[in-house]
């Protein structure tokens, strides 16, 4: 319930945010007024002694969210991935909190997998390690199955995490709604849009099934693509509430100095990071939306493995091609085209100046070409563009939104691989092979053997559809004449009543 008893939880939630100081370093890399930063200050010092203490060790907003509990971390994952609302600062920051949480313990792990199986877990595994790693959703064990020996890495939910997420979202939702009411300014951030977006990405994290079914398909699409892989799903090992996938041995992404150890090619790597991404996104149009060096691993082969596919994305055949279009005329510096795609897509209205956005995309991409390797960026650009095309009169198309969050996290990982990497030599080709495929004669042909696939369906329905459409256009035209021919006495009474109080009023 989405009450005042809210205020509690929140009352808790700012003391945490002064005590740990996180309140104040906040509000300074918002660029919040002095006054604003003043005014937390003297609400938020009573209270201060009610708030968690976190670990000194840890940057002020990190420490705060760690201390506050799994929902608050996990919504802190979120905001890093958008430095539109938080800013590059604290988006930066916030990355810190992968795998920032303590596991839980053992015997209420094994407990968990017992109930979701409905088998001891002796009988299932030969073996079952401490916790692998621990995040604000689940831990990971590994395991060995007693059957054939196979090694697994077991997910497992947290205990009552499904409580502990409702009640702090419910608090997310009272503390949105109650800074949209006083602060009227903050809507252009639309927290409540960012918390129901929130919400739905833990609804999805909470029932393990459903990450399953996205590893399986994820799977299923890049089992072909060299250097990449995706750990099998073990149904039947697998339940709400657990998740049984292979074990791939690998080395961290995000620890560079063992990569070079291993022998593997940072730049190559780096590269692979990238254009799986775009492969995935633009082919497939299902990509892992979640793709933080903590997801990722190099296998002993030098395959990239990726795990954790609670957060993914889909694009529409049709927006794929979109993008892919605009991506292209941004390579080729080809703006008229840029700008005409998002005529031709109806994301611009057709009533603006058409030479006048070609201006504008040019702005854009004109500076990206001036610059050196390390300084392009594709997110950046998505950015900007986004920026443009609001200014004239384009609508947010979330799915694009997720696209660009993903794009900022892709290149920051492909970055600490290889810091000279360049974004655009890199998308080209995969960029260029796409429209090779989807967008020409050949995509027409296969879009025209579409539609006629669907009038087949649909043909022999065709015929009562117009006729059924006839009849309610007749119907509707006969109940017209009716109402009218009810209507017009009243009609011709009022008028010659309005008509006589008139003369009246003018011989008077």
């Amino acid at each position: 319930m989405r009450g005042p008893h809210n205020i509690i939880r929140l009352v808790r939630t700012g003391a945490t945010f002064e005590r740990t100081g996180a309140m104040r370093h906040v509000l300074e890399a918002m660029g919040a007024p002095a006054r604003i930063r003043l005014a937390a200050r003297l609400i938020g010092l009573p209270f201060r002694w009610l708030g968690y203490r976190g670990d000194p060790a840890l940057p002020p907003l990190v420490r705060a969210l760690t201390a506050l509990g799994p929902a608050y971390v996990k919504f802190g994952q979120l905001l890093s991935t958008r430095p539109d609302i938080v800013g590059p600062e604290l988006a930066a920051e916030l990355r810190m909190l992968q795998d920032r949480m303590p596991p839980f313990p053992m015997a209420e792990a094994e407990a968990e997998i017992e109930r979701s199986l409905g088998r001891p877990v002796s009988e299932v595994f030969e073996s079952l390690s401490a916790p692998v790693a621990a995040a604000s959703i689940a831990q990971v064990h590994k395991g060995r199955l007693r059957e054939d020996g196979t090694e697994v890495a077991v997910k497992v939910l947290r205990p009552d995490i499904e409580r502990d997420f409702r009640r702090d979202i419910d608090a997310f939702h009272f503390a949105a709604g109650a800074i949209e009411f006083l602060l009227p300014a903050s809507r252009r951030l639309r927290p409540s849009e960012v918390i129901d977006h929130f919400e739905s990405v833990v609804e999805n994290e909470l029932d393990l099934r459903l990450e399953a079914a996205a590893a399986s398909e994820y799977g299923e699409n890049t089992n072909g693509d060299a250097g990449f892989h995706v750990p099998r799903v073990l149904w039947q090992l697998t339940d709400r509430r657990v998740l049984t996938l292979e074990w791939v041995d690998g080395t961290p992404l995000g620890d560079p100095e063992a990569l070079r150890a291993a022998g593997h090619d940072l730049p190559a790597l780096a590269r692979t990071v990238l254009q799986s991404f775009l492969t995935h996104a633009l082919r497939d149009g299902f990509f892992h939306a979640d793709m933080h060096q903590g997801n990722l691993m190099v296998a002993e082969d030098g395959r990239l493995v990726a795990v954790d596919f609670g957060i993914m994305g889909r694009l529409d055949e049709y927006t794929r091609r979109i993008y892919a279009e605009i991506l292209l005329g941004f390579i080729r510096r080809d703006y008229r085209r840029v700008a005409e795609v998002h005529f031709e897509a109806g994301y611009v209205p057709a009533d603006r100046d058409l030479d006048a956005f070609t201006l504008a995309i040019r702005t854009i991409g004109e500076p990206i070409f001036g610059m050196d390797a390390r300084r392009i960026s594709m997110a950046r650009l998505l950015a900007l563009l986004f920026e443009v095309t609001e200014r004239f009169g384009m609508q947010t198309r979330t799915e694009l939104i997720l696209l660009q969050r993903t794009m900022v996290v892709v290149e920051g990982v492909a970055r600490s691989l290889d810091p000279e990497i360049n974004i655009w030599e890199v998308a080209r080709p995969v960029v260029e092979s796409y429209i090779r495929e989807n967008i020409g004669p050949k995509a027409a042909l296969r879009d025209l053997n579409r539609t006629l696939l669907v009038l087949a369906r649909f043909g022999p329905r065709l015929p009562g559809f117009a006729e059924k459409a006839l009849h309610e256009m007749e119907a509707r035209s006969r109940r017209d004449a009716v109402r009218e021919s009810r209507l017009r006495p009243w009609l011709w009474a009022g008028g010659g009543a309005a008509a006589a109080a008139i003369i009246m009023a003018l011989l008077a």
